[in-house]
């Protein structure tokens, strides 16, 4: 499983850690992901989500099959990615 974020995109991050002494190493910067499940009332059915804090935020606000849409608009989320739970 890659670290995306199904509905937002957000992927890790490179940056530098600076110590004192302002040397500088590389390291990553990880988004915050989980995966939640979500019923999906327009197909009946339950659905599991790899998304971000931000993409819980969003799918509260605007509902989960309008995000759905914007993600798979902006190609963020495929129908075969999702894992549909009977």
């Amino acid at each position: 499983m890659s670290k995306v974020c199904q509905i937002t995109g957000k992927k890790a991050m490179i940056g530098n850690n600076v110590s004192h002494s302002k040397r500088r190493t590389k390291r990553k910067f990880n988004v915050n992901l989980f995966t939640k499940k979500f019923y999906w009332v327009e197909q009946d059915c339950w659905i599991s989500l790899t998304i971000s804090a931000a993409a819980l935020r969003t799918i509260n606000k605007k509902g989960l099959d309008a995000a759905m849409r914007d993600a798979s608009e902006k190609g963020y989320l495929r129908v075969e990615d999702v894992q549909v739970l009977n």
